[in-house]
């Protein structure tokens, strides 16, 4: 008997010893690191900078439903346009230039004049939904789950124009789940490997 609540004392310390010794991680600084690998980036409607002024025919020009959401918007200005063809004849185009409000809400391309993008928001991590050690004996990288919003959304980019002209602004908009990998660097915090922008796993959430 006595050797049995012996054996029992022993499990008993063994396992706050363990307990004791493992130390619950910083969820916190995960969210940190995650939202720092973010700072200056922004979500934008298209994917690679656009030349403005620009020209489209409205009759086959796929720009032209952009361009249009933007006008309704007030980010840009739309005037119609004669072009002349060599033998026959000529054809109606639109002209889309920045408005005064647009030129306040544009991004230029800090490496060609003329291009830029309209940006609507920036990546903000709501929560860590979980986090994985891919070593249990060396923890010093981890797989996260998180989910994430975009905010700093502009008035411009919720018209009903401008989501279905874009439905990535629609996407964005709502909260998504997305997963990264972090690794402890040598000052003992920890950082995104690589930075990216988030690739989302899950259906957004409604709000």
């Amino acid at each position: 008997m006595r050797q049995q609540l012996a054996c029992l004392l022993a499990l008993a310390a063994l396992a706050l010893l363990t307990t004791a010794c493992k130390k619950e991680i910083d969820k916190s600084q995960f969210k940190a690191a995650i939202n720092n690998s973010y700072t200056g980036k922004h979500e934008c409607i298209w994917p690679e900078p656009v030349k403005m002024p620009a020209e489209a025919d409205p009759t086959k020009d796929d720009r032209t439903r952009d361009f249009d959401a933007l006008t309704d918007a007030g980010l840009l200005a739309r005037a119609p346009e004669e072009k002349k063809r060599f033998l026959i004849g000529s054809k109606q185009v639109n002209l889309y230039d920045l408005s005064d409000k647009g030129h306040t809400a544009w991004t230029p391309d800090a490496n060609r004049p003329g291009y830029g993008n309209f940006c609507f928001g920036h990546f903000n991590v709501t929560a860590i939904t979980n986090a994985i050690p891919n070593e249990a004996s060396n923890p010093t990288q981890y797989t996260v789950t998180y989910q994430y919003e975009v905010e700093g959304i502009p008035g411009w980019a919720t018209t009903p124009e401008s989501r279905r002209a874009f439905p990535k602004v629609s996407k964005d908009t709502s909260i998504q789940s997305a997963t990264a990998t972090l690794v402890k660097d040598s000052n003992g915090g920890w950082v995104v490997q690589p930075s990216a922008p988030p690739q989302a796993e899950e259906p957004p959430l409604s709000k």
